[in-house]
């Protein structure tokens, strides 16, 4: 487990915790809106592309450009590219697979693959995530037991792309603000993080757009401003700086946390008719799962101790 204190992030354990929470409120409505306002009727490189330069744009005037170490530049530039580039662009084409409960439900493997990411960076392994991996796939093949069709598959793999480069991108940037000692704060440097992305998603859109399904109206661009201001600029913000500064279980923790509250808003306002038995069937054994990496996986048995 990392240790110390990451340069411009000087704030209390309980206050990192409360942006984790804050933040997970925040993305909470983010996937039903992405769900009913944006899949299949905006063109997704675009709603990415948008949603990037949206961020940009936030922490474009703070961004220090001289001062700053070049490998603290480029880990934040990779970083970028991983948890928002990679995992966003993956993200959106997983909605027109797959429903709003279900894109919820399976991210709940991120935490897995941040076990094995800072397992494989301290050069472990263990195979107990290994098999909560397995365990976690037939939960979600009770989900859709009666439905394991092309598109689904496709879809399921493209979200785990996302939780994987998702999981890459928290941890990458723990370790990059760990290494790097620098008196900046954090968001005079958190700009490389969306140039990063950048780099992903504008050739994405070129290469893959479709002009033909732009935003057409006020509705689709207030969430797609709401979603690159908030939920992106804001949002991914405050949960890189609470991620720095806490261990790997309760962040662990946070990524789970997402699930309940996206799945409360979600099925509450817009999804009332999903079914809900074969969700908390398939949702428990994804849960198992968790727990049995967190009860046996070496890693987590010494993060748990602190």
């Amino acid at each position: 487990m990392l240790r110390g204190k990451v340069p411009g992030l000087q704030i209390s354990g309980v206050m990192n915790v409360g942006l984790l929470v804050f933040v997970t409120v925040l993305w909470a409505f983010s996937f039903s809106l992405i769900g009913e306002f944006l899949a299949g009727q905006v063109d997704s490189d675009f709603a990415v592309l948008t949603r990037v330069v949206l961020g940009a744009l936030v922490f474009l005037p703070f961004t220090r450009w001289r001062g700053v170490p070049g490998g603290m530049k480029l880990g934040v530039l990779v970083t970028g590219m991983l948890q928002f580039g990679i995992t966003y662009l993956c993200l959106y084409r997983s909605f027109s697979y797959l429903t709003v409960p279900e894109v919820l439900l399976f991210t709940i493997f991120t935490p897995l693959y941040v076990t094995l990411i800072d397992d494989a960076l301290y050069r472990r392994f263990s195979p107990v995530a290994l098999v909560a991996a397995a365990v976690a796939t037939l939960g979600a093949g009770i989900i859709r037991y009666d439905g394991l069709s092309q598109s689904f598959v496709t879809g399921f793999l493209l979200l785990q792309v996302a939780n994987f480069t998702f999981a890459a991108g928290q941890v990458g940037y723990k370790h990059t603000m760990m290494h790097f000692r620098s008196e900046l704060p954090a968001y005079r440097t958190f700009g490389y993080f969306f140039f990063g992305a950048l780099i992903i998603a504008l050739p994405s859109f070129l290469i893959f757009g479709d002009a033909d399904k732009l935003p057409t109206t006020t509705v689709q661009w207030g969430v797609l401003g709401w979603l690159g201001l908030a939920a992106s600029g804001v949002g991914l913000f405050l949960w890189n700086r609470g991620a720095c500064y806490v261990d790997a279980g309760t962040l662990a923790i946070m990524n789970n946390a997402l699930v309940p509250a996206g799945l409360l808003v979600n099925l509450l306002i817009w999804n009332r008719d999903a079914d809900l038995i074969r969700l908390a069937i398939g949702g428990g054994v994804i849960g198992f799962s968790l727990w049995l990496n967190a009860r046996f996986h070496p890693r987590a048995r010494m993060v748990a101790r602190g």
